[in-house]
């Protein structure tokens, strides 16, 4: 019993000093995507992939002198992609042409950072950083609701790459696909389509 109070005590010391030694801060963040719409089945029916925009605000927290972190975010998301839905007799019969599918998300990413800290000072200037997570993605608006039935909630796994500049900017590539489906054709339940999407974004912090 003495034993296990001390392990939990010194647990929570440990933790305790973890977080003494962290750094937060808040920043806004904006950018762009590059969404490709990618069907289950990619024989039915031709898609290409098309561009939408990000803003929304990310904060981070830091682990003094190790270099890792987590970061997070609550960021407005127009993933669009364009169908050639007119190519196929099915849709074409009940007037559907080239569309624009577009969706409409609030996206939290979560991710585990890691900055190179130590580079004899450069970092000061010029920090290179390298993330990876889960982002869950709500929709909250879709185009073409009588061809396409939406998912709610999407899960993606989201990595990426990027630098920081005199501290206080943040300039980040990186790919996300959707884990499960992003919607389905009404028409073909079965023709499931997910997203597949490149981005490049800009935070400034705040501190």
């Amino acid at each position: 019993m003495k034993k296990t109070f001390l392990l939990i005590a010194a647990l929570l010391l440990t933790a305790t000093a973890a977080m003494a030694q962290t750094t937060s801060r808040w920043g806004i963040t904006a950018g762009a995507n590059f969404n490709e719409v990618h069907f289950k089945q990619t024989d039915i029916v031709p898609s290409k992939r098309a561009w939408g925009p990000q803003v929304g605000v990310t904060g981070e927290m830091n682990f003094s002198g190790v270099g890792f972190g987590v970061d997070g975010g609550l960021l407005y998301t127009l993933k669009q992609g364009k169908v050639n839905y007119g190519d196929r007799t099915i849709w074409s019969s009940v007037g559907a042409g080239d569309e624009t599918v577009s969706m409409h998300y609030l996206d939290v990413p979560l991710h585990l950072k890691l900055k190179w800290r130590r580079l004899g000072g450069l970092e000061n200037t010029i920090m290179p950083l390298i993330y990876a997570g889960p982002q869950f993605s709500f929709l909250v608006g879709g185009s073409n609701r009588n061809l396409n039935a939406y998912s709610p909630v999407s899960v993606y796994l989201d990595l990426g790459a990027g630098i920081e500049v005199i501290e206080r900017w943040q300039l980040r590539a990186g790919y996300n696909f959707s884990i499960g489906q992003s919607f389905h054709t009404k028409l073909l339940d079965d023709n499931v389509a997910k997203n597949r999407t490149w981005y490049v974004n800009l935070t400034w912090f705040f501190k």
